[in-house]
């Protein structure tokens, strides 16, 4: 008896392991504020092995090449490191029940084989075609020679237009800027070119049609790219060539005066929730205001504002990558392992998380942006600037910030240069109850009208 069950114990695991997992497996991430439709498409590959892809049909319509596939014992893994993005999952009846990482957030995602169908949310603001203008798919080179890819809108195929390059904040997105079901770019660049404005807006590299890689770019490579954008723009016959700005926001706020600084020959900059304090107390004080809104208590706001602290001093002082992250493991290691483990994280996963944040807190993208000051920069532009905030923005601080810009322009002698706090708006301008990012993909609304009438406004008066 003992052998027949444990041979009907080997048969089953056998089945179950040399199950084909070839063809697509879908599943549906869910976070606050959205949803996503995850699919994975894996194929055996001859020898052995296996090859994927991973689709995100709301975030942009091309597939991901996954660079590692594992499957064995019933357990798949698979990552996509330019992505930070790791899988891992356990087969049971026909779906693999597992943990999908990206940037430090562990999510469950479950894959199976049925396709999954989600309702769209409402975007009454999205542009419907035709438009009542010209728009079309262009390309251009940045200074190493990869192609970036956007689109530009133009009021009327013929006539000579004042322009705007649209520069996207933090982490890989398309033209459209696009997250959680919305397209701001896309509602900006509609709302700025019937106006009489012509807008360029381009995919990150490595994102959507553009060339190159985005996992080792720093935010002057970025800048870079920006360059590019305008460069091209000066070529175009329809571009009035002295009347080119960049509106940049989030870290495209970052990046539009990056190039303005080095080039006088860019009219104008909005700056849209752009960061201009140094990166260790933009985040310090980011992470407070996040956790204040969730409900952290004081006390252990400002235990993690200390741990913080010396995380980011950490990363300041030490420039050489191997050696950063062994400070870093050690930080970890002794004060927030302990902490992850007192709110009943297991030990293997708490190790795994503070694995991934060490590696993303060593990177070239993370360590240049808390070492990174933009004063300096600020300080060198001549060009108007305006610069806007939500006042219930709590990723980049309203008053820290418009104040900081404020304080350049007194040092520079600017005095072309105008601030404003909008009431009412998040981060992502748009018009909210606590400005928490929890809200972004729930909110009908995707861009504000009254920012954009004031980016608008502003933008017509200086290219006069």
């Amino acid at each position: 008896m003992k052998k027949a069950f444990a041979l009907l114990l080997f048969l089953v695991s056998t089945a179950l392991f040399a199950q084909d997992i070839s063809g697509p497996w879908h599943g549906l991430l869910t976070f606050p504020g959205g949803q996503l439709r995850i699919t994975v498409t894996i194929e055996n590959v001859e020898g052995g092995g296996y090859t994927a892809t991973m689709l995100v049909p709301e975030q942009s319509p091309k597939a991901l090449l996954v660079t590692s596939v594992l499957y064995e014992n019933g357990i798949l893994a698979f990552a996509l490191p330019d992505a930070d993005i790791h899988y891992r999952g356990t087969l049971e009846n026909n779906v693999f029940k597992g943990t999908f990482t990206q940037s430090r957030n562990d999510l469950p995602l479950d894959l199976g084989r049925e396709e999954v169908k989600i309702k769209a949310k409402a975007r009454p603001q999205e542009p419907v075609k035709p438009y009542p203008y010209h728009s079309e798919d262009v390309t251009f080179k940045n200074e190493k020679g990869s192609l970036l890819a956007g689109t530009l809108t133009l009021p009327k195929k013929a006539g000579i237009y004042p322009a705007v390059i649209l520069v996207t904040g933090s982490g890989p997105q398309n033209r459209d800027e696009e997250m959680l079901g919305h397209k701001p770019f896309l509602v900006l660049a509609d709302h700025l070119t019937r106006a009489g404005i012509a807008v360029l807006r381009y995919d990150d590299r490595g994102v959507g049609a553009s060339e190159g890689k985005f996992s080792t770019a720093t935010t002057e490579d970025f800048a870079s790219d920006a360059e590019s954008a305008f460069r091209y723009l000066r070529t175009r016959p329809e571009i009035k060539k002295n009347k080119i700005g960049i509106a940049g926001h989030s870290e495209g706020g970052l990046i539009a005066p990056i190039v303005a600084s080095k080039n006088p020959d860019v009219a104008f900059i909005v700056l849209m929730a752009g960061s201009a304090i140094p990166g260790d107390e933009l985040m310090l004080l980011q992470n407070y205001m996040m956790g204040k809104a969730n409900g952290m208590p004081e006390e252990e706001l400002t235990k993690l504002g200390a741990i913080n602290r010396q995380i980011y001093d950490a990363i300041k002082t030490e420039m050489e990558p191997n050696p950063l992250r062994a400070k870093l493991q050690t930080i970890f290691d002794q004060q927030l392992k302990p902490i992850f483990i007192s709110k009943g994280i297991p030990k293997d996963q708490a190790a795994q998380y503070v694995d991934m944040q060490v590696v993303e807190m060593a990177s070239a993208w993370y360590s240049n942006f808390i070492r990174y000051n933009p004063a300096p920069v600020l300080d060198k532009v001549q060009c108007p600037v305006l610069a806007i905030n939500g006042d219930k923005d709590l990723q980049v601080a309203s008053t820290a910030n418009l104040d900081a810009i404020k304080r350049s322009a007194e040092r520079s002698g600017n005095k072309k240069v105008t601030t404003k706090v909008l009431p009412g708006l998040n981060h992502l301008f748009q018009e909210s109850k606590t400005g928490s990012p929890t809200e972004y993909g729930e909110l009908e609304q995707t861009f504000s009208p009254v920012a954009m009438k004031e980016i608008t406004d502003w933008v017509l008066k200086v290219v006069r």
